[in-house]
């Protein structure tokens, strides 16, 4: 007996949903990457950190992350070359958190370098900079704890006999140890407005400079239903004013810009003409190698770390011959990150050029400094496996069939076509008031949206 169900039009909205204080993160393509799922021999486990499949790539990336790892790699870069939608960016995000939750992962796509502000090689520098971090540790003397207390404290203002302006704040902050009162001037206030500090949070205050940085909530607060995507910490150790080692993680690439644009004057012209002059500022030489003198120095002293990151190249075949060329020139400098190229082209020509054919667009000089991995075109079982794995990243569920429903479309058309129809297919569901994903939901998206296949056909008649 089919089931009777009112229409509703595709572009009606749904009832407003219920005010919630639960934050939620946004989902990206690549959020259930976590690493390249190898086991401690460096063999890929079948399904593990995200990844479908694809173990002949992520073994052969195991064997990159430790030349890395061993500084092996230097002067080298590794290629991804495979079908559209084969994981070739997963690979590179993994290989990525392999080295560290705080390496510095740089992506950027081969038409990027066609800007019309700077010079080409000027963007792939930039890329390269940003994707060198510094660990700076320095000991600051601080007050630290959980706010048990926050009281501003207002007087007439006197520059007006209307209203009244915050004269000082007194925050409550307690540790493990004890607890201490502080009366803070009216600037630490609106820092702490700014970072938006309640009571039991737990925060951290610069003695000399009054920079105020939450950690985090206090554990305290914590409990087992609470959906909030919120940071729980620790009560501190200790007393509440101390000396505390503080890291802060640049790249060279924020040293460069914050050197090629100084701050100007606080007149009311200085900041009119920081707001005129916003276009990129082309950074010269000059100015890198003394920013590279002056970290040097501090990595001397024992105050700094240097930490190479990663560089990620995508739809490298759009890079030109004079690209290509800079490329080489920037594996063999001695502050190189690693470099991670994708293209998915096969025999075709070197951009820039008329006559020079080369495998994934490459010019040879380039090609022999690459490790080349092959990523692997998905089966009917992996597809399966990755949609079901996306639906339970994107909280959706499927009805009966449906998975083999969009698997025959994988088949058919790609792997990413799919991936996209899960999140209309679920707005269908509920403007039907459907709690799931069902069959009939999948058949009108055919009816709403074209493949590429299908739209070319129809284009063509």
């Amino acid at each position: 007996m089919q089931q009777q169900s009112t229409t509703i039009a595709h572009n009606a909205l749904p009832p407003p949903p219920p005010k919630t204080v639960a934050r939620s993160s946004r989902i990206s393509v690549h959020s259930h990457i976590k690493a390249l799922g190898l086991n401690q021999d460096g063999y890929a486990t079948s399904d593990a950190a995200g990844f479908i499949g694809q173990t002949n790539a992520r073994e052969a990336c195991g064997v990159v992350v430790d030349l890395i790892k061993s500084r092996k790699f230097s002067g080298r870069a590794l290629l991804l070359v495979g079908a559209p939608g084969t994981g070739k960016t997963a690979l590179a995000l993994a290989i990525s958190q392999e080295l560290g939750s705080k390496v510095p992962f740089c992506p950027m796509v081969g038409s990027e370098v066609y800007s019309t502000e700077v010079k080409k090689t000027e963007v792939l520098a930039e890329a390269f900079r940003r994707a060198i971090g510094l660990r700076i540790k320095e000991t600051k003397k601080v007050y630290e704890g959980e706010v048990t207390e926050l009281t501003p404290t207002e007087s007439e203002n006197p520059l007006s006999g209307y209203g009244k302006t915050v004269s000082h704040v007194i925050v409550g902050l307690k540790t493990a140890k004890g607890t201490k009162q502080l009366r803070l001037d009216p600037s630490i206030y609106e820092a702490i407005l700014k970072e938006k500090i309640v009571v039991g949070d737990v925060i951290y205050i610069e003695a000399n400079t009054g920079a105020v940085k939450r950690v985090g909530r206090s554990d305290a607060y914590a409990s087992s239903y609470d959906l909030e995507s919120e940071t729980y910490v620790p009560l501190p150790k200790g007393d509440v004013h101390k000396h505390k080692e503080l890291v802060q993680d640049v790249t060279l690439g924020d040293l460069d810009a914050a050197n090629a644009r100084p701050q100007g004057g606080q007149d009311i012209m200085s900041v009119m003409g920081s707001l005129v002059k916003s276009a990129r500022t082309e950074i010269t030489e000059k100015l890198r190698r003394e920013v590279n003198k002056v970290v040097k120095g501090y990595v001397d002293q024992g105050v700094a770390e240097v930490i190479p990151g990663v560089v990620f190249i995508d739809e490298v075949h759009m890079l030109d011959i004079e690209c290509f060329t800079y490329l080489n020139s920037l594996l063999e400098s001695p502050l190189a990150p690693t470099v991670i190229l994708a293209t998915n082209r096969g025999k075709t020509l070197v951009r820039g050029t008329t006559d020079i054919i080369a495998p994934h667009g490459i010019p040879i000089d380039l090609l022999d400094r690459c490790l080349i991995v092959k990523t692997d075109i998905y089966n009917s079982n992996q597809i399966a496996k990755v949609l079901q794995l996306r639906a339970n990243i994107e909280g959706l569920k499927l009805g009966t069939g449906v998975i083999e429903r969009l698997v025959q479309e994988g088949d058919a058309r790609s792997l990413r076509y799919v991936l996209q129809l899960l999140t209309p297919a679920s707005i269908l569901a509920s403007l039907a008031g459907r709690p799931q994903i069902e069959l009939e939901d999948v058949s009108e998206l055919d009816e709403l949206f074209y493949d590429a296949k299908t739209s070319a056909m129809l284009n063509t008649r």
